[in-house]
């Protein structure tokens, strides 16, 4: 069994194969990496709208309290009858 000469078909595929698995772990890798960086990018998206709609909140609030504010130091101007 020693003595016969290698099938030069089988070590092409052979290799063929391992530098296949090679390519499939670096897809693999790649897969991970791109779904650590869409749940990044979805975070990134909530947090912002959450800050807006803290922003917009606030702003509502000022808008009440300067409303107040008018109607009781008499700045706001009496609509004709």
């Amino acid at each position: 069994m020693g003595d016969e000469p290698e099938n030069l078909t089988l070590v092409y595929l052979r290799r063929l194969d391992a530098k296949l698995d090679q390519v499939i772990e670096s897809q693999r890798d790649q897969g991970r990496r791109l779904t650590a960086v869409e749940v990044s990018l979805g975070n990134l998206a909530a947090t912002e709208i959450s800050h807006y709609a803290n922003t917009a909140a606030r702003n509502d609030r000022t808008d009440e309290r300067l409303d107040r504010i008018e109607k009781r130091l008499d700045l706001v101007p009496v609509a004709p009858r």
